[in-house]
């Protein structure tokens, strides 16, 4: 598969969650790569550059400080790895991975404080991103596809439509509903 012929499936492995004021995103997906091999794509800068929305100016999977810059934004940020346990718990700033071994495979999970209205949008983003992922660990790779780009790829509006709706907003980007 090319990335023209690239369409990404229905919206699923997404919930959100409210604690107070803050929001997370949790996604899961199954990939049918080991772990180690999953860690090494959340890790590497240069895998990383080949289908994450961000790139890095070093090594995640060490305990430490670097510079993380979205696809897209004017500057770096400051990024702090808390917790580096390969290949099964990955944790900087707001972000947290889990790594589980399934038969030969990987259950993939990613928990991310995002702000309420972005929801549906980061949910698209990561699904995106997630099926870039499993093309290059295939042997298959087809580009990242993140930022401004993903907005624009054929099928951005259905899936944020679709994550809009599982989580129960109103419009992909909006407030949630009533007590969501």
């Amino acid at each position: 598969m090319n990335r023209v012929q690239y369409t990404p499936g229905p919206a699923s492995g997404a919930q959100v969650r409210k604690d107070g004021e803050k929001w997370t995103l949790i996604l899961v997906r199954e990939l049918r790569h080991s772990p180690e091999k999953v860690w090494q794509a959340l890790t590497d800068p240069a895998q990383l550059r080949e289908w994450a929305p961000f790139v890095v100016d070093g090594n995640l999977g060490t305990v430490g400080t670097l510079k993380l810059t979205w696809v897209g934004a004017p500057t770096a940020m400051e990024t702090t790895v808390t917790r580096a346990d390969a290949p099964h718990v990955l944790e900087y700033n707001d972000t947290r991975w889990e790594l589980e071994a399934v038969g030969s495979g990987t259950r993939l999970t990613l928990w991310q404080s995002i702000d309420r209205r972005f929801i549906s949008w980061g949910a698209a983003g990561w699904h995106i991103s997630f099926d870039v992922l499993d093309h290059l660990l295939s042997g298959n790779p087809i580009g990242r596809i993140a930022g401004g780009e993903a907005m624009k790829f054929n099928g951005w509006q259905r899936l944020t439509a679709e994550y809009a709706e599982l989580f129960g907003i109103e419009t992909a980007g909006s407030t949630p509903k009533a007590g969501q």
